[in-house]
């Protein structure tokens, strides 16, 4: 390939902790693949790829960051000079690396950097505000991934609400269609076909609100007239995992929710499930929860950050609010006894993303900011 075309092309550099699982890795991971060829694909990863990452050589360098000193928050030198090597035109940094990689990136001398902040807990603890309003400094744009989202950073970080776009996640509506059950995750449980599967994908940590998922299930169980029982599925890892197989054996549904890791088989999962489920207490634009509505899920999800959003007017009895796991196991009882009600929902949260959270209209807004001169 012709050394100048390439240079010729606007140089992009994604700054990331690692792409092994999770909606932020999935989304950069779908952006490097799909955006504009005329823009040419860099990604640093400061601790090693993962999953995501495979495949992704085709579309992007991939680069390993040498290893930081611990003083790496005031000074990043290898960081610095590996991003002076690569010399982009734009970098892009992800949650988790905003301070560290603005810092390096300013000092490396680049023009325009933009940031993607995935979602905040709320409220903020001290330190990450006190971090982030620094890195703010350093940052010509700051996207924030739901409308929510955008209001706790201008509130709480960024003085000049200028600065912030609002770029909501997108997925691929194709990938992620409606399945038959392959019966693959049935098998491997044991479970008969009636028995409907409550499911839910994402991080096992305190934010995500499993320990409540668990309570409400366990409330379900006791209460629940339908027949066959329902169980609970939950995809993911985190360091929530063992103390919540603890508090699901504490109330008596420890045989019943089932504990799979993380997996790459999410359409067999999609397939089998009859019921999306969130229980988290904060939000950004949930990648997992735009993958099951696109797969013509039913989604029942706490009303925190975008969710409301995604699920826009016609799905707004399927909200529950958040630290309720009354509502949250009421509103399960209320899909699983109403099935024509739920396959009709399951229906509209597939047109709801089709028509307003596919790939498209993301890939385009950051196109756009990475054509944006420097601020």
């Amino acid at each position: 390939m012709n050394v100048t075309a390439v240079r010729s092309r606007k140089r992009v550099l994604h700054i990331i902790q690692n792409l092994n699982y999770g909606g932020m890795e999935r989304l950069l991971a779908d952006i490097v693949r799909h955006i504009d060829r005329r823009f040419e694909n860099h990604v640093l990863v400061l601790q090693y790829v993962g999953r995501f990452g495979e495949g992704l050589n085709e579309f992007a360098t991939m680069h390993v960051a040498d290893p930081l000193p611990r003083w790496s928050m005031l000074w990043p030198a290898p960081l610095i000079r590996q991003i002076r090597r690569i010399a982009p035109d734009v970098v892009h940094t992800h949650s988790g690396v905003w301070y560290k990689a603005s810092l390096a990136a300013r000092r490396a001398g680049v023009p325009l950097l933009v940031h993607t902040d995935h979602g905040r807990q709320s409220p903020d603890p001290f330190r990450a505000r006190f971090i982030d309003r620094r890195a703010a400094r350093r940052t010509d744009v700051i996207v924030a991934v739901s409308d929510a989202l955008a209001e706790q950073l201008a509130a709480t970080i960024v003085r000049d609400r200028r600065r912030i776009h609002v770029v909501h996640n997108g997925v691929d509506t194709e990938c992620f269609r409606p399945r038959d059950d392959t019966g693959i995750l049935r098998r491997d449980l044991m479970l008969a076909p009636p028995v409907p599967i409550i499911g839910s994908i994402g991080r096992l940590e305190p934010v995500k609100g499993y320990d409540v998922m668990i309570e409400a299930f366990a409330k379900l169980r006791r209460l629940s007239p339908v027949d066959p029982a329902p169980v609970l599925v939950l995809a993911g890892e985190g360091s929530e995992r063992r103390r919540l197989e603890d508090l699901a054996a504490a109330r008596g549904v420890g045989s019943e929710v089932h504990f799979l890791g993380w997996t790459d088989a999410i359409h067999d999962l999609h397939s089998a499930f009859a019921i999306f489920a969130m229980s988290s207490r904060s939000e950004g634009t949930s990648v997992s929860l735009l993958e099951a509505m696109s797969a013509g899920l039913c989604p029942i999800v706490t009303d925190v950050g975008g969710t409301a959003k995604v699920l826009g007017r016609g799905l707004r009895h399927r909200l529950v609010p958040a630290e309720n796991p009354d509502a949250l196991a009421a509103a399960w009882l209320d899909a699983l006894t109403c099935p024509a009600r739920r396959e009709g929902d399951a229906a509209s949260a597939r047109a709801r993303v089709v028509e307003s959270f596919g790939l498209a209209p993301m890939l385009r807004r950051y196109e756009e900011l990475y054509d944006a001169p420097a601020a």
